[in-house]
């Protein structure tokens, strides 16, 4: 005879449930170790001998994926337009990064698979922000279908690659650094139907389970005007929606992508504001712009409900980009700074080293004591 099946003791389920919990996230980890810390792994082998490769910016490469790339975002050129004799002022020197936090939280970026936004644009407060255990995490890949002339992340076509286990890594790297605010930001992806919305919505909702109490803003691409797109993100559970307007409406097609817009930028940072979303923009100063065009960007930016906004000093990145025209001085930037917040806006970081995410939280806390 055939003994009966019988479900467990109801009492019991609570830590059925527990234990497959536990098993089903200890395979997720046990499998991610293998795959990428086996050392007899093919795809390791091969990711490792490309980093070891070194590639000269504005040349062709192919990555550990198969993907050809350009080095920086901008080819060679013979007809170099963006040659820089300027000294820079005292105000723009920074130390080189250093430090044991620093040195741990590379190991720890490098080691995940992780992309920063930090190394990719070769950002001057790479060392200050690293160095108090804070980053901003690139999503989506390091390579950007599209190619700004002011950008220096890489640029090709992944045809559709992303990594599954980016959402798990995210999360486990937010929650090693502890952090309490994080910049998720992304390259562009049109090679995607979404744009990479739905992933990048699905890094938030990871980092937002392991991390239940972490203040996630996510610095997007324009998702090529798609509001479907744009909601599948803003519905993810993120706290501050920003996409930068990069310069004033007369250098945007100079200096942004053809495939960008003035018009794109304020739409998608309108619908966010109309979804209730915190929206926050930002603006590089020191490509040719007039202070009046300056003023007249910031009040675009304010009709649509932007509430937060940073000013920061252009720095060209290579000698293939898009020349700098000259050094905005920290006056002009208090000034501009004053002007923001008569127009309205909430908070206003603004100063020659500032970028999109420097002094993140404080600004979302300093906006949070004001309303």
């Amino acid at each position: 005879n055939k003994t009966p099946k019988t479900l467990p003791n109801c009492s019991l389920l609570p830590l059925y449930v527990s234990t497959s919990y536990f098993i089903y996230h200890s395979l997720i980890e046990f499998f991610y170790v293998i795959h990428h810390y086996n050392g007899k792994n093919e795809s390791y082998n091969k990711s490792r001998q490309m980093n070891n490769i070194q590639t000269g910016s504005g040349l062709k490469y192919k990555n550990q994926h198969g993907v050809v790339a350009i080095k920086d975002g901008i080819k060679q050129s013979l007809n170099i337009t963006s040659v820089d004799g300027q000294r820079k002022p005292n105000w723009l020197k920074v130390s080189l990064p250093s430090g044991e936090n620093y040195r741990e939280l590379l190991h720890q970026v490098k080691s995940r698979g992780l992309n920063t936004v930090c190394e990719e644009s070769k950002c001057p407060n790479l060392a200050e922000c690293w160095s108090h255990k804070t980053a901003t995490l690139m999503v989506l890949g390091n390579i950007c279908t599209r190619a700004c002339q002011f950008c220096a992340v890489d640029t090709g076509n992944p045809h559709g690659w992303l990594d599954p286990m980016e959402p798990y890594h995210t999360a486990q790297t937010v929650a090693f650094m502890k952090l309490k605010y994080v910049v998720l930001t992304s390259v562009d992806r049109d090679d995607l139907e979404d744009g990479g919305a739905r992933h990048v919505a699905e890094c938030v909702v990871h980092v937002k389970k392991k991390n239940p109490d972490v203040v996630i803003e996510v610095l997007s691409s324009d998702f090529a005007g798609s509001k479907s797109s744009l909601n599948i993100l803003l519905g993810s559970g993120l706290n501050v929606f920003s996409q930068n307007i990069e310069t004033v409406h007369r250098l945007t097609h100079p200096v942004r992508d053809p495939r960008a817009g003035y018009q794109q930028t304020l739409d998608m940072l309108e619908h966010s504001c109309n979804k209730g979303t915190i929206t926050k923009s930002g603006m590089m100063l020191g490509l040719g712009e007039t202070a009046a065009e300056v003023v007249a960007t910031m009040q675009d930016l304010r009709s649509v409900g932007v509430s937060l906004l940073t000013l920061g000093q252009y720095l060209c990145p290579t000698t293939y980009h898009v020349a700098m025209e000259r050094f905005v001085t920290p006056e002009e930037f208090h000034r501009f700074e004053e002007i923001g917040f008569e127009l309205g806006f909430k908070e206003v970081v603004a100063g020659p080293l500032v970028r999109s995410s420097y002094r993140a939280e404080r600004s979302f806390l300093n906006l949070m004591q004001r309303v």
